[in-house]
């Protein structure tokens, strides 16, 4: 399989351009108020710093440096993404998988996955990818984490799922999709990519099955990177991903990791034929 002309693992650029680009513009606001005065100065000012903020709280924001939000195939298949892991939901969760002959990858928590280290290297033999979701999963104030809270939460993540597997991560989801300035120089540091999504069905809330996957079939198409989580409060995620599975199925859906776009015959998996379902 040929590798895709645009490479799919693109880590930031030197963290210097985004400051260098904050400061022209700032200059650029300071020029409109000397010249124009404050009717002119403000708006731009607000609109610089606002800017800013949708940079930091729109997952698919590419401001501060790349993040991958679709897969370029063209055909039925999709690269499953499940957060929050490991947890006791991860073991069912394998075992829908290979039952559907689906791959994913899991985007683990350092923390947890250092409570559970079998589990993680379960989601490795299984031939399922793993990427870094930080180390304690901050979800309330990731966005807004100065620079060396932010470069605690990669590093640790990272260095945990390393010890555990002997392999770091090459992707990174950031906590709640959510990124700020401070991500780009550890991202870089670490090789690591950042991944968004583009169909998911807030599972992480929503404890209706059937809710959580019409949400998802309203925006899946070929290339689509689903967002799926793990170990919910509601208790209903296995349930959910048996229900997206089966629905994946009845559509003719099948799953891959990106790995497979890159050239690694190992990260294939194999397409879902339509109306197959789990034994």
């Amino acid at each position: 399989m040929s590798s895709p002309a645009t490479p799919l693992h693109r880590v930031p650029p030197h963290p210097r351009r985004i400051w260098i680009g904050f400061v022209l513009s700032q200059m650029i606001v300071a020029a409109l108020w000397w010249w124009l005065g404050w009717r002119a100065g403000l708006p731009a000012m607000v609109l610089s710093h606002l800017s800013l903020f949708w940079g930091a709280l729109w997952p698919q924001s590419r401001l501060y440096g790349p993040a991958l939000s679709r897969l370029p195939v063209a055909d039925k298949r999709v690269w499953l993404t499940i957060d929050d892991g490991p947890s006791g939901d991860t073991a069912a969760i394998l075992d829908l998988l290979d039952a559907h002959g689906a791959k994913a990858t899991f985007f683990l928590v350092g923390e947890r996955a250092a409570a559970r280290p079998d589990l993680v290297r379960a989601i490795a033999a299984r031939g399922h990818g793993i990427g870094n979701h930080s180390q304690a999963h901050p979800s309330r104030w990731f966005w807004a984490l100065g620079p060396r809270r932010m470069r605690e939460e990669i590093a640790g993540g990272q260095a945990i799922l390393r010890g555990i597997t002997g392999q770091p991560p090459r992707w990174f989801r950031a906590v709640v999709g959510m990124a700020n300035p401070f991500t780009v120089a550890p991202l870089r540091e670490h090789g690591l990519s950042r991944v968004a999504w583009s169909a998911r069905g807030f599972d992480a809330v929503a404890p209706d099955p059937a809710t959580v996957v019409s949400r998802i079939e309203r925006t899946l198409a070929p290339g689509a990177i689903v967002l799926m989580h793990e170990g919910a409060g509601h208790g209903r995620s296995v349930d959910a991903m048996a229900l997206l599975l089966r629905r994946f199925d009845a559509l003719g859906y099948g799953t891959l990791l990106p790995e497979a776009l890159e050239g690694d015959p190992r990260s294939r998996a194999r397409p879902v034929a339509a109306g197959a379902h789990a034994p």
